[in-house]
This record gives C-alpha cells, sequence and structure tokens, in this order.
C-alpha cells in the first residue's frame, strides 16, 4: 500500500471506493488489498493469509460499479443498469446462507458464504454498496471540499466539509491562514 493510509470508518462501500484516491490506487497488489482487508477486519472478518491476483480483480470491479452507481444516486439520477447488474452478480457469485447449528443446549445462526476469499469479499462489499445505495442517506454523501482530495463521506452533521479533519481539514485551515496572513 501507498504512504498515504486510507479513510476508514465511513459505511464500507464508501471505504472501498475511497481507495483510489487522486494520489494513485490504494489496492493496486494483492498486498495492498489484503493490508486494507485487515484494516476493516472489524467489519470484514476472515482475512485469508494469501489474496491472489483474482481477487484483486473481482474487488476492482466491485469498486468501478460501486463508483459509478454511488456518483449516479448521490447526485439524485439513476444508475446505470450495467453497474446494477454488475453488483448483483458478485453477490451471486459467493451466495449466502443463514447456517442453522444446534450444540445441545441453543440455536445458533451463522451467516456463511460460498466461494474462494476473493468472491466471497467482492460479494460482501457489493452487499454493502447494494445496501448504501438502497438507503435515503445515500443524498447526504458528499466529496471532501479540499481542492485535491476526491474523497467521498456520508455526511452525519450539515457542516461537515472535509473526509477528515485531521487530513484536509487541518490543510485547508493551514492554506487560508497563510493567505490570510501573507496579504498582510
Amino acid at each position: 500500500m501507498s504512504d498515504l493510509v486510507p479513510l476508514t470508518g465511513e459505511p464500507l462501500a464508501l471505504d472501498l471506493v475511497n481507495t483510489r484516491p487522486t494520489v494513485g490506487d490504494l489496492l493496486a497488489t494483492p498486498g495492498d488489498l489484503g493490508a486494507w482487508w485487515a484494516l476493516q477486519a472489524d467489519r470484514l472478518p476472515d482475512v485469508p493469509k494469501e489474496v491472489t491476483g483474482t481477487d484483486l480483480s473481482a474487488v476492482h470491479a466491485v469498486r468501478e460499479h460501486a463508483a459509478r452507481a454511488l456518483d449516479s444516486v448521490r447526485h439524485g439520477g439513476q444508475p446505470l443498469e450495467v453497474d446494477l447488474e454488475a453488483l448483483n452478480q458478485s453477490q451471486r457469485a459467493a451466495p449466502a446462507i443463514l447456517e442453522l447449528q444446534w450444540d445441545g443446549s441453543t440455536l445458533t445462526v451463522t451467516r456463511r458464504r460460498d466461494g474462494s476469499p476473493g468472491r466471497q469479499l467482492a460479494a460482501r462489499l457489493a452487499e454493502a454498496v447494494v445496501e448504501l445505495l438502497a438507503d435515503p442517506a445515500v443524498t447526504s454523501i458528499r466529496q471532501c471540499e479540499a481542492d485535491d482530495c476526491t474523497l467521498l463521506f456520508l455526511a452525519a452533521h450539515p457542516r461537515r466539509r472535509w473526509c477528515s479533519a485531521a487530513r484536509c481539514g487541518n490543510r485547508m485551515r493551514v492554506a487560508r491562514h497563510y493567505q490570510r496572513h501573507k496579504a498582510k
């Protein structure tokens, strides 16, 4: 992964789309995907020991379709049918079931997916995108207002302007301060 640490903590679908900032692709190699997957381990368990190029390709496809669909929907438009179908296909490639188990006294339910680790990840990510696309909050998704930032965030507060106060917020405040004092 590059020196830039991926922005995490947004809805999973946005965290995925945000792995492609203006500085390049944070998921350029299978190792990058493995590192990002580990960062998301609380939401995406079962991080495999090794991530393959096939896994990376499946995640890249979900990311590209997710980015286009989210961009359309957050601006009040209709997503392209090809993007919706691709997201649906990614989910079908690793179907999920609720597996029941009886341990002698308690019935437990565990969500399980079929398929390779990469297909499972792509399906989970596609599912997260679908859930966000269907959520009315999708219209609250904003792009960071920093001049050189393209990252998206879900605005929980109407005055939020930057993807991260520590990243872009501080940088933009320092730049404004510099411009004000440079003129004096």
